[in-house]
Formats: C-alpha cells, structure tokens, sequence
C-alpha cells in the first residue's frame, strides 16, 4: 500500500498532466553567470527531475532594468537568453518534469547596487530591502513594465518552457499595487479593488494573448499576518478570487513571509511548519478555476500528505527538502523514506549564501551548485576499490565514510567516543535543533546499509592506525576548544587574565554536561553564530540566569546571513538573558567578570558563577605530524583540517571521498 496516497496522484494542468504532487518551487539560486543559465544551472535542475519532482519553477527572471535584484540573475529584456534556457528546459522535461519560469519584479525593494536604476513602484515607497527609495510611476512606466513581463514570458515560450509564475508575493511590485499601504494612487491604477488589481491582470491577461492556450500561467503569493499594513488573508482571497473568475491563471502558489518579515520567507527550524497551508485553505474554496500549492516550510513528504489529505491544496511546493535531497519524490514513492536525508531548516547555505550573493549550496548536501562536477547525488564507482580508513565520526567523517562506501571501496569508521556526531550532536541539543540528531541518525541508516564498519569508542594513536594497514587514512578527528581564553579582539593577551580562578567553560562542556554550573552563567559569544547564541539559548531553557557579552555590534552577528538572528534574540530577551555588545571579557574573577566596553573602554563588574567562553577552537595536528613519521600521508577533512562551520565539514568530506 502507498505510504503517501496523496502525494502520487496525477493531476491535469492546462494541457500538461503532473506525474504527482510535489512541486520544486522557484528560488534563487544565484548560478548565473553574465546573465545566463549554464551547465551548473542545467544540472541542478535536472537532477531534481531525475528525482522525480513534477513540476520544477525555474528561479525568477527580472522583466526590466528596474527590476534586477542579485549578481546572479538572469538577463532581462533580452533575446540572447532563448537559447541558453532551452538546455535546461528539455533535458528536464525529458525526465518527465514540468518547467515552468518564474517572472518578477520587486517594485521598491530592488538592488540599486546590483541593477544601477532606480527603484519603481507605485507610490513611491521605500525599500525594506535596504536603505534607498523609489520614485512612483508614471503610466508610461507602468506600461513599459507591463509589457516587459509579456516579452519575458514570450521569452520563455520561446525557449520551451511550459509556463511562467507570475511572481505577486513578499510584497513585490504586484502586490505593492494591491495593498493600499504602498498604493496611494488616484488614478485608474489605485483605490478600489478594480483598480488596484488592474495591473496584475492586465500582465496575466496579456502574457494569455501572447503565449496563446497552451500555455500555463501562474500566479504566487503570499501570506504575512504578522504585518499590519500587509494585506489580511480575507483581502487575499478577494483578490485572488477576482483572478481567478476571469480566469487569468492556471495555478496560485501560496508561500509566507515577505520583504516585511524576512524571518518568515524561508522559515528557518524556529519557525512552525507549513506555513503556507494556512492562507491556502482560506484561497481553495474560491479558486474554481486554479489549482492551489502550499509552499512554505513543507519539509517532508509526510507533511505534504498530511497537507494534500485535509483538502488545504492541490500540490506542495517541497524546496529545501529537495535542495537537501534531490531523490526526496522518488523516495517517498517507492516507501523509502527513511532513506531521505533530510533539510535542517538551518538556512546557512541557501538563504545564507543567497543573502551574501553568493551562489546557494546546502549544509547536508554539497553537490548543490556542484552537480555538473559531482554527478549530484548519483555517485560513479570508483575504478580501484580500496580499503579505507575513516578517523572520526562527525559530520565531516561520516559523509566521507559514506560517500567512499556509495562508491565501492571498503570503509571503516573509528569513532573514539560511544555515539557518532562528533560536536555536531552536541549542537543538535540546542533548542529546536533535533533534527540534526535525525540526520545524525540518518547516517547510521546509511552506513549500515552499506556495509560500513563502524568501531566505537574506539581511539586510535598513529601506531594503532598504521597498523589497520588502509589503503587510505582521512582524519576527521576534529577540534578542541583552546584552553586559554584568549579573545581575538584582545590579541595581546595570549591568555584570559584570571582564568586561574577556574569556572571557565567551553560551549562543549556546557552542552556534554561536563560543566558544573552555578546559577549566573555569563557566555562570551566571539563567533556570532549558533555555537554561542544556541548554547546560551540552551542554558535559559534549563533554567539559567544568562548574561551574554559578544565583541559584535550586536548578538547573532553571523546569523542575519541566514535570517534567524531576530527570532533567536526575541527567544533570548523573552527569557531574561542581558545583552552586552561591543565588550569583551577583561579579567575572570571565579565571581564575576570584569566586562571591557570597546566602545568607550569602561570597565564593569558583572557577578557570576562561571564564564562560558564560545571562541573558536583549534586543530589538534600531533596525530597528523605522528602519522606523517609514520610514512602515512592522511587526508585532513573537517574541522582537523582548520576549525570551521559543519557546513564545510560536510563539504571536506564528500570532496575527500570522491577523490579516493
């Protein structure tokens, strides 16, 4: 019986009927490369239909100059993209997906460094994207626009694609004309629903005479009613219920979050799940015409049938499901989804590297952005099998160990403790962060499965790995926590003063319970990341009283990159913890700290039992140097090669083993 009844049922779209019900929805992956499409963005794609997506939403193509909002979007207004586009489409459909183009334009939130025009929307708002303005169109404007999303979407006809998603969320430029906070207009393009929709449907209405009756056309928005000023979800349907009676779109794509709430665009694991099944339940009812998806933290695909059984939509849109695992649909299908290695909702390598305008990837799988190199996740033998020899069970070790063991050679795992993960368990501890232990556990699965030998509390000198007489030997030992408290932004004291005094921890001994605490824990956050926010987060949970000092400007520096900085602080400040930014820890007492601002260089005197001390830790390197007397030349992955985020762990480790 299938698993997931609700998920592979075929479903008619216009003149294309979906294979199943997930969708693969628009995102920006930011691969292009002078405007174009190429070989890494046609191998992305393409890998996520071989995994059996139905329909794949090609990320968003700019229609104007006004419009451009990253490095790496595609050329608009321009004819040379055709070409270019049509070697991602048919390789695509040919593997049964259906390619849709997502069109867009971001109104006032646009990149003015990135597109070197200035901003349009309707009344001249302001960007929540950064710091500049807009000016307010002109009619002639507003038809310049217009028509640049017809010749976009001929563009797309053109270059063979099915479809285009016609992008109204988030608050774009569509949908900045529908909400009245940011459409003061008096004219015919403002004030009453009519009018204020009118813009939306002349696009959809135009792109139908352009793109002729076989052709799909969608439309995607968005639900956000945390905002005030953002449209309510009865506003929503009305509008969407007045498309939909004309009959302008095939399908509506309901997603969360927008340029107001970053937070909620790309929910992060702090976020519920589904977020867009909400407003989709409230639009199905009166889009008689088109189908509804539910986009939005859909992670898995037992949520997608939960969604698609209760009646909420017609399809989901699973993205950082299948950014995480390209295969996800296929596995589902055929009862293995205990096999689907899953999304960690972190947002550090999509939305995160998005967010500096890199290129996006993923923390748990790699080969993202890397599959026209990689093969993705369909790994080639290896034409010498050999006997390996993996040193170390964290997230760096166990992808090497598996990636080499997918590829045929012979693996064992030697882990010095009784539990694999490495510090990475520990980090799945944290609030809300248990799905890296599901991941943890996912590996186990894997490694089982194929045939790895896993040694546990199993330490190993140079002597003792000389001796297992491996082919190859990757250390994947990894890191330790410097026991001097030294602070990079004291680089003169090679040692904290005081710490004598004892009561000085690392985020690992508070996380491993080897920390004896009193009640007044004070954290020294260097990083601005997880390893010291999550650990302080950790400790309010268990009752703590929490002080938090950080060198930055403010707490969770780094986590802005990936949007969940705001929600962490809310969940910090909520539970008491005292922010001191700009400051760094002076002299350790054993009772207290002496806090040093960097700002004005005042000295306060902060009571407490223990100093928690969140630095970045450092390589061992003796147990390479040994190996090296030895004759054996290891492979250094992780954070054994240099300490740094599991991200790149991950990524030392699958590189590693497609090496060997």
């Amino acid at each position: 019986m299938q698993a997931y009844p609700h998920l592979f049922q075929p479903l008619p779209l216009r003149h294309k009927t979906l294979r199943n019900r997930v969708v693969f929805g628009a995102h920006t992956t930011n691969m292009a490369r002078g405007g174009l499409p190429g070989a890494a963005h046609a191998a992305y794609y393409l890998e996520r239909a071989l995994g059996g997506a139905a329909m794949i939403v090609v990320e968003p193509m700019p229609v104007h100059a006004s419009a451009v909002l990253t490095r790496g979007n595609f050329l608009h207004s321009s004819d040379v993209v055709i070409p270019h586009f049509r070697k991602l489409v048919e390789p695509c459909q040919n593997a049964g997906a259906v390619m849709i183009q997502q069109l867009y334009h971001v109104g006032a939130h646009g990149d003015q460094d990135n597109s070197w025009h200035a901003a349009w929307s309707p009344s001249g708002g302001r960007s929540y994207h950064d710091s500049d303005g807009s000016h307010a169109m002109s009619e002639a404007e507003i038809e310049e626009v217009i028509e640049g999303f017809v010749q976009a979407a001929r563009r797309c006809q053109q270059a063979g694609f099915d479809g285009v998603e016609v992008w109204a969320a988030y608050h774009c430029l569509l949908d900045q004309f529908w909400t009245p906070f940011s459409n003061t207009r008096d004219d015919k393009w403002g004030g009453s629903l009519e009018n204020r929709t009118r813009f939306s449907r002349e696009i959809l209405s135009r792109i139908r005479r352009a793109c002729g009756e076989d052709f799909i056309i969608g439309l995607a928005v968005n639900d956000e009613p945390g905002v005030e000023v953002a449209l309510s979800r009865e506003s929503m349907k009305d509008i969407v219920a007045l498309h939909d009676a004309q009959g302008l779109m095939d399908y509506v794509t309901v997603g969360s979050g927008s340029y107001f709430d970053f937070s909620r665009l790309i929910p992060s694991f702090q976020e519920a799940e589904m977020l867009g099944a909400d407003l989709a339940e409230v639009l199905k009812p009166v889009t008689r015409k088109a189908l509804v998806i539910a986009e939005s933290h859909v992670r898995t695909p037992d949520n997608a049938n939960t969604l698609l059984g209760a009646g909420q939509a017609d399809l989901v849109s699973i993205v950082r499901g299948q950014i995480a695992d390209p295969h996800l649909t296929n596995k589902a299908a055929e009862d293995r989804s205990a096999d689907i290695r899953g999304c960690l909702s972190c947002n550090q390598q999509c939305w995160g590297r998005r967010g500096r305008d890199y290129s996006i990837s993923c923390l748990v799988n790699p080969s993202v952005g890397r599959e026209a190199d990689w093969g993705g996740d369909r790994f080639s033998p290896a034409t010498a099998p050999k006997q390996v020899l993996v040193v170390g069970g964290g997230p760096a070790g166990l992808e090497a160990a598996r990636v080499a063991a997918e590829r045929g050679h012979r693996v064992t795992l030697a882990e010095a403790s009784p539990v694999l993960g490495g510090q990475f368990r520990l980090a799945g501890l944290q609030p809300r962060r248990a799905q890296i232990t599901d991941l943890i556990d996912w590996y186990e699965r894997q490694l089982d499965q194929l045939g790895v030998e896993v040694m546990f509390s199993s330490y190993m000198d140079a002597e003792d790995i000389q001796a297992q007489g491996a082919d190859e030997v990757v250390l994947a030992t990894g890191s330790l926590p410097p026991e001097t408290g030294f602070q990079k932004a004291l680089p003169h004291l090679s040692e904290l003063p005081g710490l004598a005094h004892g009561h000085v921890w690392s985020a690992e001994d508070v996380l491993s319970n080897r920390a004896k605490l009193g009640n007044h824990v004070v954290v020294l956050d260097e990083g601005g990341n997880w390893r010291g926010c999550g650990t302080a987060w950790f400790l309010t949970e268990a009752g703590y009283q929490v002080t938090l000092v950080t060198p930055d400007a403010l707490v969770g520096k780094e986590l802005q990159r990936s949007s969940t900085d705001f929600a962490l602080r809310k969940a910090l400040a909520t539970a008491g913890v005292r922010f001191i930014t700009d400051a760094v820890i002076a002299h350790w007492g054993g009772q207290g700290a002496e806090v040093l601002s960097l700002l004005t260089g005042v000295r306060d005197q902060i009571m407490a039992s223990d100093l928690v001390m969140a630095t970045v830790n450092q390589a061992e390197m003796s147990l390479r140097d040994d190996l090296l007397s030895l004759g054996v030349a290891p492979h250094l992955i992780g954070d054994a090669n240099a300490p740094r985020l599991a991200a790149q762990a991950v990524h030392e480790g699958r590189a590693c083993a497609l090496s060997l």
